[in-house]
């Protein structure tokens, strides 16, 4: 069965989805505050889907279980990766997909989006996905199994349109692993809607703000 999630449409019969993937120790409703600052008066029915992740002990977190994508194991996060969790969770939001599918919205109006750990599990997840979907949205993240993308991601979504925030004071994510993940995924041709922003670990007004414009070509231009 697909995760328990929070969910948010702006008309009775949605024709589009967002899966909206949390932060390491969040949840489903911490998005859910900005959908109102996000919807557009031109937009079709969307379905805005906040899903929680699995709790599991977090390694960094001395094991304390929280909700997690997937183990966060040293503080340099790109070592020690959690591949197993990495992949058990790409199941997940694969599931996630297949459900929207079933309520009668095609793949290609689902975009994925994810803030933090649910950033690097909309690149996990988005990239090696089979069909083409209609945008990744990644904030504050990076690109985990790096080793492996070239392999293992799939064509359907090697021309998906793909914005990445990310805050120039990031002290959980920095800017220079974000930037070289963003740097990895360019030397295999994507082409990436890139900003940074004067901000922390965190989503800012501007943000918001452009993350509406982009939503908004993706809903206005299919």
């Amino acid at each position: 069965m697909p995760l328990p999630s929070v969910e948010h449409e702006t008309h009775a019969s949605p024709t589009w989805s967002v899966i909206w993937l949390h932060g390491l120790g969040a949840d489903g409703n911490d998005f859910v505050p900005i959908v109102p600052e996000l919807v557009d008066p031109s937009w079709p029915g969307v379905r805005f889907v906040f899903p929680n992740a699995p709790v599991r002990p977090v390694t960094i977190n001395n094991g304390v279980p929280m909700r997690a994508w997937y183990d966060i194991k040293g503080i340099a996060l790109a070592d020690k990766q959690d591949a197993e969790g990495i992949r058990a969770s790409i199941a997940e939001v694969d599931a996630l997909i297949a459900q929207e599918n079933a309520r009668g919205v095609p793949t290609s109006h689902i975009v994925l989006a994810g803030f933090s750990q649910g950033g690097a599990m909309t690149l996990s997840a988005g990239l090696r996905h089979r069909e083409a979907l209609a945008g990744l949205l990644v904030l504050s993240a990076y690109l985990p199994l790096h080793d492996t993308i070239d392999a293992e991601r799939h064509v359907a979504n090697h021309d998906t349109p793909l914005f990445w925030g990310h805050g120039t004071a990031d002290p959980v994510v920095p800017l220079a692993l974000g930037q070289q993940s963003r740097e990895r995924l360019e030397s295999l041709g994507y082409r990436i809607d890139w900003h940074t922003y004067p901000m922390a670990h965190q989503v800012s007004l501007p943000e918001i703000h452009d993350i509406k414009a982009w939503l908004t070509a993706r809903f206005t231009t299919a």
